[in-house]
């Protein structure tokens, strides 16, 4: 018989600095992700940042970050969706898509992920973004089959949560 451990439930078991993470290639940490998905079914998928330190210029999910230390994936979603999106997750129409394990979805983390349904472009961080595009599931996807490059979970995500293959 074979013993489950607790980190693959998704169970606390330490805490690193985010650079030691990134360091030693770990992959047992928790992050939340969301789209923001417009009422014609467009995702808005952003271009990160020159300068950020991981997946520079590649397209991204609207919005993501790590959950630190203490905090729970919803108290993540809402400082995150703040400090990328200029939005305030208790004023917003937000629904959990699902929560990913890297052994049974094959992500890089740990993860939850969200739906935020507005019409309107967030008001973004130019510091993590630069640019941003309104793309349907199946036209982001030829985007990155034709070269575009992303984060690396993102066409896994749209894969399994918006129906596209």
């Amino acid at each position: 018989m074979v013993r489950s451990s607790r980190l693959e439930h998704d169970q606390v078991i330490g805490r690193k600095p985010r650079s030691a993470v990134y360091a030693e290639q770990l992959s047992n940490f928790r992050v939340v992700n969301a789209f923001v998905i417009n009422s014609r079914g467009e995702l808005w998928i952003s271009r990160r940042a020159p300068t950020k330190r991981i997946f520079p210029l590649c397209l991204d999910m609207s919005m993501g970050g790590h959950v630190e230390s203490g905090e729970t994936y919803e108290e993540a979603l809402q400082r995150e969706a703040r400090e990328e999106l200029n939005v305030e997750i208790e004023k917003a129409n937000v629904r959990l898509l699902g929560h990913l394990t890297l052994r049974d979805n094959g992500v890089s983390a740990y993860m939850q992920v969200y739906e935020i349904t507005q019409d309107e472009a967030p008001d973004y961080n130019r510091d993590d973004f630069f640019e941003y595009y309104w793309l349907a599931p199946e036209a982001l996807l030829d985007r990155l089959a034709n070269g575009d490059k992303a984060k690396g979970d993102l066409p896994k995500l749209v894969t399994i949560f918006f129906g596209v293959t």
